[in-house]
């Protein structure tokens, strides 16, 4: 059974956009496996430092990766 594990930068997102995350990527893995195995589906979503993550060899705040959503520049 696949374990959805999802990366992100120190939580950039909201408690209701982390819900319809873990809805939408459940609800695609069913479509894949079968309505049988929504009970047993597992995700995973997980915060790292900024400072362990880098972008274009420069480290990735989470300002920054907040930054194409907002329609600012990551600089």
């Amino acid at each position: 059974m696949p374990l959805i594990d999802v990366k992100m930068l120190e939580d950039p997102l909201t408690p209701k956009q982390r819900q319809e995350m873990l809805t939408k990527l459940t609800d695609r893995m069913v479509s894949i496996e079968g309505e049988n195995m929504r009970p047993v589906r597992a995700v995973v979503l997980g915060g790292t430092n900024s400072s362990d993550r880098g972008l274009g060899g420069t480290s990735l705040t989470t300002d920054g990766a907040k930054a194409p959503a907002s329609g600012k520049s990551r600089s």
